[in-house]
């Protein structure tokens, strides 16, 4: 891709303005200027960004300022603030909000009705990130409301894109059930490893050596699985010698009382959580 084609492929109808440069919004925002976003046409909004954010948008030019810009109409106000600074944080921009502006939330538990409380009637997409965005690993789900447009879709998909796949549910409430699987899901992952190092441990391993293990385990588990065109399911048989030592973990991991009824269990409390929040 020409650098012209990328920066056509976040081309609006106004600037994008970026409210809060924190862990996702910051990920994101690296992510937009290494992918050919001109940092002419950010405006960063972040009362106190870490040095190094407020030095890299310093360094591509973009813009940033401590309170709501004035004389501003965005095309794309993106929203990365944590949802219980909203009702706070969202009213004074409003007058932001156009006719060709799209609203981008990626805050958990924050409904698009509840964000129309705040800046009106308009085209809005509510997302939901994980934390992997913050080294381009990411994965997100997405909702779009009936006044977003074909060309507002595809802005917003380029946007998520640049931190990992993006994927859209048919409908808000699916929303719920993405932060319950990947929303939330590295903390699963990292309690994975937390658990394999501690199992390791109590077989007579040195805590350090069994946590090196579990971790570079996981870890390349996950490469091989992002890398390869098997499924999961098929990757594991490849792993699994009838009789063997794995066979023998997985014969207790797949018991009816293994992992998949406490994952059902696990997955339905966050998302009850999420609808909780979300009022």
């Amino acid at each position: 891709m020409t650098g012209e084609q990328s920066a056509n492929a976040f081309a609006s109808s106004g600037p994008i303005v970026l409210i809060g440069a924190g862990n996702m919004g910051g990920a994101l925002l690296t992510g937009w200027l290494k992918n050919g976003v001109p940092g002419s046409s950010v405006i960063v909004v972040d009362p106190n960004p870490a040095e190094a954010m407020r030095k890299m948008i310093a360094d591509a030019g973009a813009n940033h300022v401590n309170e709501v810009p004035k004389g501003v109409k965005a095309g794309v106000l993106f929203i990365a603030v944590k949802p219980q600074l909203m009702d706070a944080v969202l009213p004074p921009f409003k007058p932001l909000v156009g006719e060709t502006t799209v609203v981008v939330s990626i805050a958990a538990g924050k409904t698009l009705s509840a964000l129309e409380t705040h800046l009106g009637k308009a085209a809005m997409v509510r997302a939901m990130p994980n934390t992997p965005a913050m080294v381009g690993r990411g994965v997100t789900g997405a909702f779009a409301n009936a006044r977003v447009s074909d060309r507002q879709r595809q802005l917003v998909q380029n946007l998520l894109k640049v931190s990992g796949p993006v994927e859209w549910v048919p409908g808000e409430t699916d929303i719920d059930s993405v932060t319950a699987v990947s929303g939330s899901g590295p903390a699963y992952v990292f309690y994975l490893v937390e658990c394999m190092a501690e199992a390791g441990r109590k077989l007579g391993l040195q805590a350090d050596l069994a946590m090196r293990l579990a971790r570079e385990t996981v870890a390349g588990a996950g490469e091989l699985l992002h890398q390869s065109p098997d499924d999961a399911s098929r990757l594991r048989q490849n792993v699994t010698s009838p009789g063997g030592t794995t066979a023998a973990a997985l014969g207790v991991l797949m018991a009816e009382d293994g992992m998949q009824p406490l994952f059902d269990a696990a997955l339905e409390a966050a998302r009850k959580r999420a609808q909780e929040l979300a009022g």
